[in-house]
């Protein structure tokens, strides 16, 4: 049973094969107006030509077979070496020439003036308040509220339940663990690690690792900093 009945209007090319393009994949299939034609990824990674009952294509022969003019697409790869690999292949592909398009679950709530980059993959029950500005190429999992006047920069990764208050600004490249909080009015610079549970209450510079309760800040130099994100973000 589809979440909204809608009528099929869109095609698209859905870059992974892993568990992101597959759940891509569904929420398309199932709530949006796209329609889902085929799979694209690195040419060392299809070993098959079809997954999921689609096509399975080479990226090197991704435009003859389907041409961007014709069709757009969509990057679906997780949040690895801090969302590094999915803005590579998000570039790649517009430099092919493709529309990257986003997906915003019909089961969350935002308000009209809620402004999405392309490529973005948002999941359901959001609380989105006005005035909130999210980047491209941004991934939102499911039940998190995003308070106004927020600002997610490109590249982005927020887990689930995390509640971010109003006036944030969170820079690219960052990652926000499940349960963590940001207090309103806080800065979080650009590839930043934020862990499970974490409070963040002060600014936050690039490259920085935040963790605990307490919001504890360690620098990207510290050990800490630099083993959690090789534990988590294969760094």
């Amino acid at each position: 049973m589809t979440i909204r009945n809608k009528q099929k209007t869109r095609k698209i090319i859905i870059f992974g094969t892993g568990e992101y393009g597959e759940l891509a994949h569904y929420y398309f299939t199932h709530d949006s107006e796209y329609d889902v034609v085929a799979f694209t990824a690195d040419d060392e990674f299809v070993k098959n030509n079809v997954f999921k009952g689609l096509p399975l294509i080479n990226l090197s022969d991704l435009s003859e077979k389907y041409p961007p003019d014709q069709y757009e697409a969509h990057v679906a790869l997780s949040f690895k070496k801090l969302n590094q690999t999915r803005a590579e292949k998000y570039y790649v592909l517009k430099k092919m020439g493709y529309k990257l398009v986003s997906y915003v679950c019909s089961k969350s709530a935002y308000w009209h003036d809620l402004s999405i980059g392309d490529n973005c993959f948002i999941l359901e029950n959001q609380t989105i308040q006005p005035t909130v500005k999210i980047g491209s190429n941004v991934m939102i999992w499911s039940g998190n509220h995003l308070g106004h006047r927020g600002i997610i920069g490109d590249h982005t990764y927020i887990s689930s339940h995390v509640c971010i208050a109003g006036f944030v600004t969170i820079g690219t490249h960052s990652f926000l663990g499940i349960n963590s909080t940001i207090r309103d009015f806080i800065k979080i610079g650009n590839r930043v690690f934020i862990g499970m549970g974490a409070s963040v209450v002060q600014d936050v510079p690039d490259d920085s690792v935040v963790v605990g309760t307490r919001g504890q800040i360690y620098s990207a130099e510290s050990e800490t900093a630099i083993a959690l994100k090789k534990k988590f973000m294969d760094l």
